[in-house]
């Protein structure tokens, strides 16, 4: 089995975080998000994965070799493919053709989710949905009675299904999938002003594929800086039992009130980590206070108090303590 990861894009609403890092290799929990993506699919898979191709912009070396590593980790090739235009989501699954073969998972890097269901790789197809309070912002799938997909509706104005698709889907042809996206743009199918993989899969169930929903317990969104902090708080709450922190990290004086997870050779000073804090490898903080927090890799927090905030790599935030006097009954808000 394939899995395909999409992950060209910008990530504009996670500025300034992505100037230097694309978005899913932002940690979460102290592991990239794509990195928990494929491992998580990997587990329900069913299968060895075979290959891992990543479509991506125009990243760096780097980046291109840190990716091949997440695959080489689940024993699988690693493929790097390009897409130097956003030409909707069709058009970038069309990018790594050459990965579209056999069973195929297309899965787009800024989700991830927690399952207990095995999948049925005798189907056509599964697409992963959720079930939420208001589908309204969001593409849907309509079910018949015996659980089979029969329609796919983008950002619904009036209810049609509360089943939201999370942006991973699997295939049992590849070959099939490939040939409907490239249909779509061979007969110029543009819907707002893109080619989009909906409209490949309406074509498929028009020719009499069946496609199943596989419904997943948890959806964790990661499109922008609150939503990835509370999936970080999530993801820490799933793998509490697993956290442990390293033996070179130095801790004086300091509580760390679990769940957290702290990075190779952190030093944390006369401080209150936690709950619910990341903290990358060579991070210092000091006399400071946080909670529901990502600090990234060598950077350093001092004098200060952080909640529900993200903090770069190689970043400073320093604050001075005061010299006060202040009289009774005062306020002061900084």
């Amino acid at each position: 089995m394939n899995i395909i990861v999409p992950m060209a894009g910008m990530g504009k609403r996670m500025r300034p975080h992505t100037l230097t890092v694309p978005k899913p290799l932002i940690p979460i929990a102290g592991k990239p998000i794509v990195q928990r993506l494929v491992e998580d699919i990997a587990a329900v898979a069913g299968s060895k994965i075979d290959e891992v191709g990543f479509i991506i912009g125009d990243f760096g070396q780097a980046v291109e070799n840190q990716l091949l590593d997440i695959a080489k980790s689940l024993g699988a090739k690693g493929k790097i493919y390009y897409q130097t235009e956003a030409l909707g989501t069709a058009h970038a699954i069309l990018c790594a053709k050459e990965s579209l073969k056999g069973p195929s998972i297309v899965a787009f890097a800024d989700t991830l989710f927690r399952a207990d269901f095995s999948m049925n790789t005798s189907s056509d197809g599964v697409l992963w949905v959720s079930q939420i309070d208001d589908p309204s912002a969001f593409g849907v799938v309509k079910v018949n009675e015996s659980n089979v997909i029969t329609d796919f509706v983008e950002k619904p104005k009036d209810f049609v299904s509360d089943l939201a698709m999370i942006g991973i889907y699997y295939f049992k042809s590849g070959e099939t999938l490939r040939d409907e996206c490239q249909y779509l743009i061979d007969n110029a199918i543009i819907n707002d002003g893109e080619y989009q993989l909906p409209d490949a899969l309406r074509n498929m169930t028009a020719k009499g594929m069946q496609f199943n929903p596989g419904k997943v317990k948890d959806w964790l969104d990661c499109g922008n800086k609150n939503a990835t902090v509370d999936s970080n708080q999530r993801v820490l709450g799933f793998i509490a039992d697993s956290l442990s922190i390293p033996t070179n990290v130095t801790i004086e004086n300091s509580t760390i009130i679990q769940p957290c997870y702290i990075g190779e050779g952190a030093t944390i000073k006369s401080s209150v980590v936690g709950p619910h804090v990341s903290i990358g490898s060579g991070t210092i903080i000091e006399n400071s206070v946080i909670k529901n927090s990502i600090i990234q890799s060598n950077s350093e927090v001092k004098q200060a108090v952080v909640d529900n905030s993200m903090i770069g790599h190689f970043a400073k935030y320093c604050r001075s303590f005061d010299d006060l006097s202040i009289g009774d009954y005062s306020t002061i808000n900084s």
